[in-house]
């Protein structure tokens, strides 16, 4: 299988080359990525437990899906694209904003990305793909960010630095 390319980017978000993932990683390189939350009716927000295997981050709870878009790809088809691929469903996503972090691992990753932050709306049951989500669950607003402040090891780098930075301007 051929490794996935990820798009680099400056801090303007402008494409400066293309690089397989895993290398990107390695080196801490800025790349372009997005991060999907979907909500239902009554304002939960739907949760993935990183399936056991991952290569970084498994079995920590983070958002609804997140990846990277491929060249070419705009965030909104990416997003539509991969919370198909994880999470076996589609719906409407709408950008909402988008910031820079950086954020180094145990195993000497580092993940060092301009993230789009995308929104959508569900209703119903999700058909996970068990080789990218080990688990899912709707989670109320207050609840997420009360157990993030008691449990923090138990969720991913990024969606802790969108949940802190984003919460008042996004998600109430």
């Amino acid at each position: 299988m051929k490794e996935e390319l990820v798009v680099l980017v400056n801090e303007n978000d402008e494409k400066i080359g293309l690089m397989p993932k895993q290398e990107a990683h390695e080196k801490g390189v800025l790349h372009r990525a997005f991060s999907v939350f979907v909500f239902n009716t009554n304002n939960e927000l739907m949760l993935q437990q990183r399936a056991l295997h991952k290569y970084h981050s498994p079995g920590l709870w983070t958002n609804t899906c997140c990846s990277h878009q491929r060249d070419g790809e705009t965030s909104l088809d990416a997003g539509k694209r991969r919370l198909f691929e994880e999470m076996g469903f589609i719906t409407d996503l709408q950008e909402t904003t988008s910031f820079i972090y950086k954020a180094p691992f145990d195993n000497g990753l580092t993940e060092h990305e301009l993230d789009h932050i995308l929104i959508g709306n569900f209703e119903g049951v999700p058909n996970i793909n068990i080789e990218e989500v080990a688990a899912w669950k709707w989670v109320g607003l207050e609840e997420v960010k009360k157990d993030i402040q008691e449990n923090p090891n138990l969720y991913t780098a990024w969606f802790k630095i969108i949940f802190d930075k984003f919460y008042q301007y996004l998600f109430v």
